[in-house]
Parts: structure tokens; sequence; C-alpha cells
């Protein structure tokens, strides 16, 4: 088979090494791989076969685009029409849809194309901006209605941002038009929460399968920390950290600069990732996002704790590289969060609030998790399982 990959970035970050491992276990089994990505560099050069769309000048004409006229997903037209071309001339058998989002795609004219061309397309979801009206992240309000668009304008400045213009309500009503009417899809989220979220959208008719995310275990292992702890100038310190690649409010940046005010002095709070204008407490040793996962590794097997307050998720992969590095995960019952962890290796905090965060904290401390129980657990989430399924799907075996 020939299986044509098509997401915003390619060998980095999750869903960008969640294709490159498709692509190992495709190509360990005989098919032919080709990455469609938007942004960012690939990674190891002359490995992967891969296609850039677009070009970094088409990246910034899109933000501008979105930026003023709230039309993510709808600039980029040029780029998407030779993309289409080498689609064309490849001729997959599957087109593997990731994040379409990005400021990459024209989904117009790519999804008509999908639909003409009549080729199966299999999607899987990594959040929720396919059936939103702006933002990535939604969820059920108190009246169990899905809240697909902003309720406050406010809400516009979150990703993808805009400043002017409002077309949340014209853009969901593309979006359906676009995506409801692709003859042969199958849609696959990595989480029960995000499917049973599919269930009373537009999605509804479509067939869905869950797949786990998964990780590389020959990576994302236990290490020995002490180079790391002298080059931050650590002694014996609680440590928790925290990994996003962009720390927002929706990440639970606030909950840690809290957390950093009110636990004793034993402690020490890192965070990992990019963190733009947002304010960081000056007890906090905070890192730049780094792709280098030997020392991903080594920040999750330093700390005693890793702390993931998120407050919109789908099935976060930082959970399951914690765990497989031996360290247990503490998170909200949000999305799909809760489904990465058991009682054996984390707690799921049901109050959102500091407090309840540094109780759950003193709670995993005193229960004492060990690091075995923590990679059994991740071993189920062990990379050629868990995309091995995608191979299955492809096969219709599943």
């Amino acid at each position: 088979m020939r299986i044509l990959l098509i997401n915003t970035v390619c060998g980095i970050g999750s869903t960008g090494r969640m294709c490159t491992d498709i692509y190992d276990i495709l190509e360990k089994n005989g098919h032919e791989c080709c990455i469609a990505y938007g942004r960012g560099k690939k990674v190891q050069e002359g490995i992967y076969k891969t296609y850039r769309i677009g070009t970094n000048f088409s990246i910034y004409s899109h933000v501008f685009a979105t930026r003023l006229f709230d039309k993510q997903g709808f600039a980029s037209k040029t780029a998407t029409r030779k993309f289409i071309n080498f689609i064309d001339q490849y001729d997959p058998d599957i087109i593997h849809l990731h994040n379409v989002h990005g400021y990459y795609l024209n989904i117009e004219l790519l999804f008509h194309y999908l639909k003409s061309s009549k080729k199966r397309v299999i999607w899987t979801l990594h959040d929720c901006w396919t059936f939103s009206g702006h933002s990535a992240t939604l969820d059920f309000d108190e009246q169990n209605n899905l809240e697909v668009f902003p309720k406050e304008r406010s809400e516009l400045s979150e990703y993808p941002a805009t400043w002017f213009f409002d077309r949340s309500k014209k853009n969901y009503l593309k979006k359906k038009e676009l995506f409801s009417h692709l003859e042969n899809l199958t849609i696959v989220t990595p989480s029960n929460w995000l499917k049973e979220l599919l269930e009373v959208t537009f999605f509804a008719h479509y067939p869905v399968k869950i797949i786990n995310n998964g990780i590389d275990l020959d990576k994302f292992k236990l290490q020995n920390p002490e180079q790391l702890k002298q080059k931050l100038g650590l002694s014996n310190q609680i440590i928790i950290l925290g990994i996003a690649s962009r720390w927002v409010e929706k990440k639970g940046i606030s909950y840690f600069n809290e957390l950093a005010a009110k636990l004793p002095e034993q402690f020490q709070i890192i965070l990992v990732g990019q963190k733009d204008k947002i304010a960081i407490n000056e007890k906090i040793i905070h890192i730049e996002q780094t792709n280098n996962i030997d020392e991903l590794a080594a920040f999750y097997s330093l700390a005693d704790i890793f702390l993931n307050p998120t407050l919109a998720d789908n099935f976060p992969t930082t959970n399951l590289e914690s765990l497989a590095c031996g360290t247990p995960v503490i998170t909200f019952r949000t999305g799909g969060s809760p489904e990465t962890i058991d009682d054996t290796c984390g707690r799921v905090t049901l109050e959102k609030s500091s407090d309840a965060l540094y109780q759950t904290i003193l709670d995993v401390l005193a229960t004492n998790f060990s690091s075995k129980a923590c990679i059994l657990h991740s071993k189920r989430f062990d990379k050629w399982n868990a995309y091995g399924q995608y191979l299955r799907l492809y096969n219709n075996d599943i």
C-alpha cells in the first residue's frame, strides 16, 4: 500500500512524532509512505519521504488572514493547489489526515478534492477544531450541550487567535458542509472522551475507532538524571515537573504559579515549554522547549511527580512519556487525560484548584509509587502496539 500522512508538523511535537512512528511501522511492513507537512523543520533528513506544503511566506500570510479575518483553514490556496497536484502524482491508496489546522492548508480546496477523488480517507482527530466554530478545545456546558461557539469575545484570542472579525458561525457551517459528505471516511480518536463528543456532532454518522496514542519506549525510558541535576544546580529537592509545547492558561500555568507560592522550600517546580507573554513565578525553574528526546527523558526521570493540570486535552502523550521514565502522574479529570493512568501510577484530582493539587501531591508522595509500576503501565502504549493498530485499520482488519 501507499499511504500519505498529512499533518501540521513532521517528527516534532506529539503529532509530528506520531506520524514518523506510523511511517516506521509502515516501512517495516513493506508499505510505502510519505508525510506531507506544513511547518517547522523535518527531522532526520533523508530517512523519511516528505512533502512540504507551502512556504514560510504562505504560513505568515495564513496567520495574517486568521488574525485579521478569522480565516484559519481558508487561506493558503496556492500552496493547497500545488499540494493537490502532488497527491495526484503520488496517487496514494489511503490518505491519513491528522491536524489540518495550523496555518498551512485550505480545507475547502482539500476537501472538495477528497470528495471528488473518492479516495479512502482516515482522519485522526487530536482536538476539537474540526467541529468547532473557533477553538481547538470544547466541552459540554451545564445543560450537557456542546459549546461550539465562543461565549465571550475574549475567547477569540485563544488559538487560532483573531483580533477583529468573528466568523465562528460561518466557519462552523462551512466545516459542517465540507466534512459531512466524504463517502469513504473513518475517524480515529485517541480517547473515549473525544469519541463521545463526536457522537453529538456532524461526525456522528461516520465510523469511529479508538486508537490510543503511543510512544517510543526505546527512547522514553528511565535515565540517570545526575548530569541534569548538576546542570540545574539541584540537590535533594522534591521535583514537580510540567511540560507543554506552549504554556497558556488552558495548560494550567496559573496552578503552577499558585503552587510555587504554597509549596515548602524542599519542593522545586520545573516547567519546560515556551511561555510567550505568560508570567511565571520566580521560584519556578523555566526551560524553553526542547525537541531533544533524550533531554526530555532526562527531565521526566529527574522528577518525583509529573503534574499535568490541563484544562483541555485529548490523550496527552506527556503523561505516557512520564510513566515510561518511571514518574507518576497527577492530572485533572479533563478530557481524555485520566484515561492515560490508573491507581498504580498516578492520581486524578477532581477539584480544579491549587489547594486540591497540593493535597494530591502529598498523597502521591505518601503512596510512594514505584518506578516499576509506572513503567509497566506505560508498556500498554508502546508505539509498535498502538500504531500497529493503524496497520490493521489500513488493511480493514478492525
